[in-house]
């Protein structure tokens, strides 16, 4: 049996930083970085979903298995290349490299076929019209097809088509690229994994966004042309924009490493290239993991309305206060409006709210007995005690 770049790469020196000591620490911090903006970010996103499971739609669910995706691939595999890096070699060589390497290419692929079925359904929902079919029990199944499809390709190199082998500096692991050279089985998984699971989805996602924004953009424009303004338009296009904005992350995001690897299929010498030239493509690529977030605060209203709520239920004099407004029925009132200001103390649960023992409020009364609806309000300097309270207490209210 020849030797072939598998078995080359698989020595101790594979496994070796191929970086100098103070590089090999900056990528370990950079990693790290990654590890925790992508845990808070997107355990806040999963926190959310949670909280609003039985109101989540499609489009929603998509979101929700690319967090998924991105906070387990940073927490499960990540670690290692810390670690690794700051101990100047890759601990744990064959076993850890091929964990390292399954991991992550499932979760690539998982995150990649994410945002193309993302894509795709929002064309067919803005284009088309087959809204009616995409229920949230075929999206569903749709998740549970591309984890099935990513892990059964990830898994041809365990039984010899493909294999994971060490990154040029050693410090990672992936596909054997260079394998395209050393068998036809393996040149057959490095094409397929290129042309059908890298090329087409990308072609699919760009297309179907552009597709959608000229639609959008044509429908908004349209409307604005004979002076109607609809709230709809308004709330569409700021969807398109959010997906658009997380499929063009995606692409920018993991498309060094993409040209890096394809280059690297049609070289057998591996050092055609410094080990730093597949150093910042590979970290640009893992910044992918923690932008969604921001995206989905920036664009979602409700995702801000839902974070507010969860930090207020952690932090209550973070979440704000409530004010409310009565104005008095009695006519011999010298002020009918009086204005009470209480701060709440405790948070409980989204029901509870009004049943705290101290909550802000400013109440206003007529004879009517007109009630105003409560309101998000700032932090009063003055504390109004919730026990005998009266309206007529000038240290507590004032009149207007």
């Amino acid at each position: 049996m020849s030797l072939n770049c598998s078995d080359e790469n698989r020595t101790e020196s594979g496994f070796t930083s191929k970086l100098t000591p103070a590089a090999d620490i900056c990528v370990g911090l950079a990693i790290l970085s990654v590890v925790f903006l992508s845990v808070l970010g997107n355990g806040l996103v999963l926190a959310i979903c949670y909280r609003r499971r039985e109101k989540l739609c499609g489009s929603e669910l998509l979101c929700a298995n690319l967090a998924v995706v991105d906070f387990f691939c940073c927490v499960f595999f990540y670690p290692f290349p810390i670690v690794s890096s700051f101990n100047h070699v890759w601990l744990g060589e064959n076993i850890t490299c091929v964990y390292y390497g399954l991991g992550c290419f499932i979760f690539g692929l998982c995150g990649m076929f994410t945002i193309t079925a993302i894509s795709v359904i929002r064309y067919l929902k803005t284009c088309m019209v087959y809204s009616v079919w995409l229920e949230d029990a075929n999206i569903r199944l749709i998740c549970a097809a591309v984890w099935l499809v990513s892990t059964v390709w990830s898994s041809f190199p365990l039984f010899g088509w493909g294999e994971y082998v060490p990154e040029p500096y050693g410090l990672s692991c992936t596909v054997a690229w260079r394998g395209y050279h050393t068998s036809a089985k393996d040149a057959f998984y490095v094409i397929c994994s290129f042309a059908f699971f890298t090329l087409v989805p990308v072609i699919l996602i760009v297309v179907s966004q552009c597709l959608i924004l000229y639609k959008v953009s044509r429908f908004s424009y349209l409307l604005s042309a004979r002076g109607i303004r609809n709230k709809l338009r308004y709330t569409e296009k700021r969807l398109s924009m959010m997906f658009f904005c997380i499929s063009l992350g995606f692409i920018i995001a993991w498309a060094p490493y993409t040209v890096v690897s394809f280059l690297f299929i049609f070289h057998k010498d591996h050092r055609y290239m410094a080990p730093e030239g597949f150093v910042f493509p590979a970290l640009f690529a893992k910044s992918s993991h923690v932008y969604n977030p921001f995206i989905y605060f920036y664009f979602n209203k409700t995702f801000k309305r839902e974070l507010r709520s969860l930090i207020a239920s952690f932090c209550p004099k973070l979440g704000g206060n409530r004010v409310g407004a009565h104005i008095s029925k009695s006519n011999q009132a010298p002020h009918p409006i009086h204005i009470q200001l209480q701060e709440r103390n405790r948070a409980g649960s989204r029901h509870k709210h009004k049943n705290s023992s101290k909550s802000k409020e400013l109440v206003i009364s007529n004879n009517h007995g007109r009630q105003v609806y409560v309101c998000w309000g700032s932090t009063p300097k003055m504390v109004a005690s919730s026990r005998g309270h009266r309206p007529e207490d000038k240290s507590q209210s004032v009149s207007l």
